[in-house]
Formats: structure tokens, sequence, C-alpha cells
């Protein structure tokens, strides 16, 4: 037996960054990673001879944002950033010869929309230059956030907070509508809300397209030179270079509970690593509580809400290798990393439409990204790494649904780029069952820990409580995109673990650990 002051259970960047904010601390810390490698969600692999394919998560505008990951000062430890000439377009459909286009400059994402458009571009990134210190320290502290709001009401007043509060409640296809006249700057906002699982018209879609539309526009949609991979294996060498101790290939069986407080875990090779301080665990909820610890250490209640639980619609990726640039009717998409494929405004509707009735999608919606034209390092001159994912109805999960997808994505790709399949030298098809054996934590092919839709964000994710990391045993902490403010490579779910824990054994320690307890069983008894 060995002990320590702090376990992380998981590798993936959220657990990293806990890690690191720990041993920068002063405690001695152990990661436990079941996999061989570190990164959970956010790494890399050679499927194809010479090309480097991003295996889950590629474009990072949230990373590079992030005051989580950018206080890492991960450049240091050997990341680099790469850009694709432009960030992001949209056909408006398989004949559409130029696209709606975000470019890395506003004033050129402006010109192209036009000049009534255009203004109310410039005037959206203006005003997001504004809030921004304060939008993201509200997106990202603990819940419930203080700092924040408190610098957004000193920069907009409170009737012009009240008009931010409303806009960003606003559903995608709504703010969309209010900002903008033309389809082509509307599906800006639409088609980057779609990043997430929220209907396009259900509230709060549209701040997920706003905020990914304004990152877009600030630091762009950057990729890790040499391949997603290279993000966490810099978060390692950073948290390792605090002193934090990494061990891959060692999966965790499960955590000892005594006296209501998390005391140990046990490997799945029979090792006990005993704690004396704190558990930070970068799992889904439901590995959780219902895997690592015992049934009865946590009230029924969590059990009794964890059925209410919600995946996010779960993912089919498609995995290309090309001997060509992909020949696009779009012009603007010849230089694009993302590009958004297979609806316009109208479409993205009964897209959604689609998947919330159980219909597999006849022509779905693509997120699709040109990983070499992004970062040369990636496939030999003149070809091309690229992916595509689009997604199955909640809770359609199997192999002959996702193939048949597959098969449609495919033909969106084609009919958007007449002769693109004629270069394709390697194809690979991810199913929701082959991500989550690839990684636990992708429930039925979900990435995002959970559905981003209101009713399992702030105190109700992933159960209704304190929407924050700490959980009804002491001393353990829920530090992944399980929790506030969910899904994205912003590591945030990890530092408000890692800051969580630190803040109970600090000065105020003892009453901190007393009132949180005291309002956890409030909330969560039976």
């Amino acid at each position: 037996m060995s002990t320590v002051d702090a376990v992380v259970i998981g590798a993936g960047h959220n657990g990293l960054v806990a890690a690191a904010a720990l041993a920068d601390a002063g405690w001695d810390v152990l990661v436990l990673e079941g996999q061989d490698t570190v990164g959970g969600a956010v790494r890399s692999a050679e499927l194809f001879d010479g090309y480097t394919s991003d295996l889950y998560s590629a474009f990072y505008p949230l990373s590079a944002a992030s005051p989580a990951i950018v206080g890492m000062d991960l450049g240091a430890h050997g990341l680099r950033w790469a850009h694709a000439p432009t960030v992001l377009a949209h056909p408006l459909g398989p004949e559409d010869e130029t696209g709606a286009v975000l470019h890395r400059e506003a004033s050129d994402t402006a010109a192209a929309l036009g000049d009534r458009d255009g203004q109310a571009w410039l005037d959206l990134v203006e005003e997001y230059q504004r809030v921004k210190g304060p939008l993201l320290r509200t997106l990202f502290d603990p819940f419930p956030p203080l700092r924040g709001p408190r610098e957004l009401l000193g920069v907009l007043g409170a009737a012009g907070a009240l008009r931010f509060a409303r806009f960003a409640a606003l559903p995608a296809r709504r703010m969309a509508e209010e900002l903008f006249t033309t389809e082509r700057a509307r599906v800006l906002l639409e088609g980057n809300a779609m990043h997430g699982d929220t209907p396009v018209d259900a509230p709060v879609s549209g701040a997920f397209g706003y905020l990914l539309a304004m990152l877009a526009q600030d630091v762009g949609f950057p990729v890790p030179v040499g391949g997603a991979g290279e993000l966490t294996q810099a978060m390692r060498r950073r948290a390792e270079a605090a002193g934090a101790q990494v061990r891959t290939s060692t999966p965790v069986e499960g955590i000892e509970v005594r006296g209501g407080r998390a005391v140990a875990v046990r490997t799945a090779g029979g090792e006990r690593i005993a704690v004396r301080r704190a558990v930070v665990a970068d799992v889904s909820a439901l590995s959780l509580y219902q895997r690592l610890l015992p049934p009865n250490a946590v009230p029924a209640r969590v059990h009794a809400d964890l059925a209410h639980f919600e995946w996010d619609t779960p993912v089919v990726k498609v995995d290309y290798a090309l001997d060509a640039p992909i020949p696009w009717t779009a012009a603007h998409a010849r230089g694009a990393g993302t590009v958004h494929l297979g609806a316009d405004s109208d479409g993205l509707v009964h897209w959604m439409a689609d998947l919330q009735t159980r219909r597999l999608p006849p022509s779905p919606f693509l997120l699709f990204g040109q990983m070499t034209t992004a970062d040369a390092t990636r496939s030999p001159a003149g070809t091309e790494s690229a992916w595509s994912y689009s997604h199955l109805p909640r809770g359609v999960t199997d192999d002959a649904s996702a193939d048949e997808l597959a098969e449609r994505m495919d033909a969106v790709l084609e009919a958007h780029a007449p002769g693109a399949m004629d270069h394709v030298v390697g194809r690979r098809v991810q199913r929701p069952g082959d991500l989550e054996g690839s990684d636990p934590n992708l429930g039925s092919g979900a990435v995002n820990g959970g559905t981003a839709q209101l009713q399992q964000q702030l105190v109700f994710r992933p159960v209704p409580g304190l929407g924050r990391s700490e959980t009804p045993v002491r001393g353990l902490y829920l530090g992944s995109a399980a929790v506030h403010p969910g899904g994205g490579v912003h590591g945030a779910p990890g530092l408000n673990a890692a800051r969580a824990a630190l803040g109970e054994h600090g000065r105020l320690g003892w009453p901190r650990r007393k009132v949180t307890s005291a309002l956890l069983q409030l909330l969560v008894k039976d």
C-alpha cells in the first residue's frame, strides 16, 4: 500500500489540469489512467500510413481561451498551435459556390456578409470584446459564479446586463433572426450552435453558437501541431514538472469510503492507494456513482436521480485519408479547417427534428474537419487527413444504424465535393460502441459528458444539487465534463475540482466543509 495526498482518476484533459493545480499547491499527487496513454477524448494516432488522425476532438477554441488551460503555459512544455487559412465555411447547399465563411479577421468576415449584416457582425464582435473576460469567468468559474456576473454588471450596467441575459437565453434560430437579415450570416451562428446537442430552436442554444463564433474571431479554431494528443502530452509534462506522478495502464476498480469519506482507491491490479486529502474523478457521472463507489456510499436519492441522467446524442465519426485536397464546390471550403455540411438554416431544424423523433436523418448535418489544411504535419504534401461526424437519434446506438448513417455522411460529402470519394485511400467508421469501447467515459457514443440542454446544466448537472464538483462523499470531487460547466476542452471542471479540494484544506476549510456538506445532504436526502 502507498499513501498520497490526492489521487486523480483519469488522465483526460480535466484530470491533468486538476493534477497540475494540486501539485502546484505542494500536494503529493498521483494520476491513474486506465488507457496506455494519457488524453481521454483528446488523443491522436496514425490510423493510415503517413496520416495522423484525431480520434475524438480536434479543434480547440475553448482551450485557447479558457483561463484553466491558458494559465498552464503549455507553450513552455512543447505545445504549438496551428491554424487553417480560414476558420470555418458553411455551404448552404451542394450547388453553393461560395458558402458562408468565418475568416480569421472579423473585418473579412463582415465584408463577405454585405453592408448591413457586416456591420451587425462587427457590432457583435465589438461587444464580445467588451464582455469577454467577465463572460468567460461566468461560464467557467464554479457554480454559482460571483466575480464574472459582478464584472458584467460593471461593464454593461443593470439595463445592459438584463438585455444580455435575455440575448444569451435565446434559441440559436431566434438569435440569428434578430441579428441578421440574410441566411448566409445566420448559419454562422446556427451551425456553430450545433456543436452541442441543444436543438437550434431551444433556449440557450444561441449562447453556444455565439460563443464559438466569437471565439473564432478572437482566438480562431486552433489545432495542436502534430495531432490532438500533443495537447494532452503537453499537459502531462506540465503536471509532472509540478511534481505530479502520472501512471498509465492502471485502471481504477473502486473507491473505498469509510465514515462518509473517500480514503483509498483500488486498482484492477490489486493495489490499494490511500489518500490523505482528496480523490478527483475525471470520469463520467455514471462511472463514478454506479461503478467506482460502493452502492451505499451516497444517499438513495442520488441513484434515483441518475435514472433520469441523459447522455448527449450518439456520435458517428468517419476518418478519411485522401490522396489529394478535397474538391469542394464552395470555394471558401477549400481553405477552411472546419466545414459545416448538409443543412441550411431550415435544414438544421429538420435534421434536429429527425433526431428528436428517432428517425435516421436522410441527409445528416456534418461537422467536417480538414486537419492537413489546418496543420501541414498531419499528412504528406498534397494530401488531406480529414474526418466527419454526425449524430444518431438518442438511444439509437446499434452498428447497423451507425453504418447506414456513415454511408449517408459519405453521400453528403460527395454532393458538396464531387469526386471526393475517389480520392479516399483510407476510411474508418467509429460507431457509438467503438467510441465507448475505446473510452468508457463516452457512454453510448456521447462525447460531452451528458446533454447540454438546460434540464441538465448548472445545478442540474449531473443530477439536481449544487452544480459543483463536491459530492456527498467527503474528500471526493467529480472533475469531468459531467459537472458544470460541462463538455468542451476547456479544463474548467478539473480546475474547479482542484480548487474545491484545496479550499476545503485551506485556512477556512473546516467551515467550508461543514456548510457544503450540510447543503449537499439537504439536497440529496431521501
